[in-house]
């Protein structure tokens, strides 16, 4: 069952109340007998246990090592394959000895 809080809107007043969610909201301060109002504020949540990081889901290996070549682009051209230049000396093959 949830808690709601409750500030009286005379005399400052506040309160905590555990009520169903099917139960009238309290109106009368037990104080002052003044107006009640109910406060809101932000939902504290707190997420335990595996599986809310994203490291969570990897192993030690693949969160630590870089990124794999393929998939980011190289700064380093590829080697160009290179072809043995003609000699300038002669055109005609040496005789086999």
């Amino acid at each position: 069952m949830p808690t709601y809080q409750y500030a009286c809107t005379a005399c400052g007043h506040q309160l905590e109340a555990v009520q169903s969610f099917s139960d009238e909201s309290l109106t009368v301060c037990p104080a002052c007998d003044g107006k009640l109002r109910k406060l809101f504020s932000g939902v504290g949540v707190v997420f335990k246990g595996s599986g809310f990081y994203r490291t969570d889901s990897r192993n030690a290996a693949s969160a630590a090592a870089p990124a794999s070549p393929s998939s980011t682009p190289s700064s380093t051209p590829a080697p160009a394959q290179s072809t043995p230049a003609p000699s300038s000396s002669s055109s005609t093959p040496a005789p086999a000895a």
